[in-house]
């Protein structure tokens, strides 16, 4: 299968200029790479580079959009989405698979209105979620279930497993803890 990542909405100081002068987040650079396609701003259309502790340059489409204080941003986002419907739409036409990133959580509940990078993003396209937690940062079954206690019932039923990310050592020791989750959560 032909495959493309895809981040609506990523945020990061480092960007790419692709070959068309274009400006996208790197981490995208490194997942089209791996994916052996190039980097085009249709897999990252919405850029937030931090300029201060409450602003950040918007770049859209690989373009500079504007310098927003986060308020606004969120106030404005709306208009930015097709943008990011258009991107998306276009991968979709080029590849037979697209593996989307969301950003943060998808249980943000204070961001769920308006989202357009996780389980919105996820419900427009009708894409299958897999929820991934990082063991390294401790608490993975807390992060795992917590996330999963929080998704509206709609989003829960797009959760199709949970990946624990990082996992060093001995399995059998985490293997109480994953069917426990399992148990609980009902999902693999």
């Amino acid at each position: 299968w032909s495959t493309a990542p895809f981040k609506s909405q990523n945020m990061a100081l480092n960007s790419f200029v692709t070959a068309d002068g274009l400006e996208m987040g790197r981490a995208q650079v490194v997942q089209a790479e791996a994916a052996l396609v190039e980097p085009s701003v249709q897999m990252n259309p919405i850029l937030l580079k931090p300029t201060g502790d409450m602003e950040s340059q918007v770049i859209v489409n690989g373009r500079v959009f504007g310098t927003l204080p986060a308020s606004e941003y969120y106030r404005r986002k709306q208009e930015l989405f097709p943008a990011v419907r258009a991107a998306y739409t276009a991968l979709d036409r080029q590849f037979d698979r697209i593996v989307l990133e969301g950003a943060g959580s998808p249980a943000e509940i204070n961001l769920r209105d308006g989202d357009i990078v996780n389980m919105g993003l996820a419900e427009l396209v009708n894409a299958p979620v897999l929820l991934v937690g990082d063991i390294d940062r401790g608490g993975v079954f807390a992060q795992l279930y917590g996330t999963v206690a929080l998704l509206q019932p709609e989003e829960r039923a797009r959760v199709v497993g949970t990946v624990i990310n990082k996992f060093r050592g001995d399995k059998t020791i985490l293997d109480p803890g994953v069917v426990m989750l399992e148990e609980r959560s009902g999902i693999p």
